[in-house]
């Protein structure tokens, strides 16, 4: 996690100052947090250092805006968020999940589930993980976020505010639709393979 005897008020001034070796120690410090974001929200076909250089060079750019009225780590948590859900968005994504997209082991998981049978080993933990970021891929952007932070990270809805600036009753409503269409999703996904 963070360094918790980082001085960041001081780091922050010094680099407000244009000091590169205060810059290079405040990325050095919050990369931590940067790449668990990144990787929690990491869309397909982007490499997490290309998006975690975007996020600084995003914070750098808009380093003067910052005026200290959220802790300096949820600001760049926002932006961090923020620039992974516009990479989602840009992102070509199919409307729909087809039984033709899973692979094997991802079929055996979904057969195994649809079965109620418990499954224990890494490589079907694997495919299950597939599976889960195969159906989040069929949300919009923002739902797949909260999801994310909801149900995969167990961020309470304060957090899931502080880093994505939306209120706790949309992150709710949001919350409620978005596991609706992965219910919805899943079904589907289930009817088509007994066709």
């Amino acid at each position: 996690m963070l360094d918790e005897d980082f001085d960041l008020a001081g780091c922050l001034a010094q680099v407000r100052e244009q000091d590169q070796t205060a810059a290079r120690s405040l990325v050095e410090y919050l990369y931590p947090m940067v790449i668990r974001i990144v990787r929690s929200h990491l869309p397909r076909r982007v490499l997490e250092e290309d998006l975690a250089q975007d996020i600084f060079l995003k914070m750098f750019s808009r380093f003067q805006q910052y005026k200290g009225v959220v802790p300096f780590t949820h600001w760049v948590s926002r932006i961090a968020v923020t620039t992974c859900i516009d990479q989602l968005r840009a992102q070509k994504r199919r409307p729909e999940l087809r039984w033709s997209d899973l692979g094997e082991t991802e079929v055996e998981m979904l057969e195994a589930t649809m079965e109620d049978k418990s499954q224990n080993s890494p490589v079907d933990s694997i495919a299950a993980k597939e599976l889960v970021h195969k159906m989040l891929d069929t949300l919009s952007p923002k739902d797949r976020t909260l999801m994310v932070l909801l149900d995969l990270e167990k961020r309470s809805l304060k957090e899931a505010s502080d880093m994505t600036g939306w209120s706790e009753n949309l992150i709710k409503v949001r919350a409620f639709r978005a596991r609706k269409k992965l219910q919805k999703a899943f079904k589907e996904l289930q009817q088509k393979e007994k066709q």
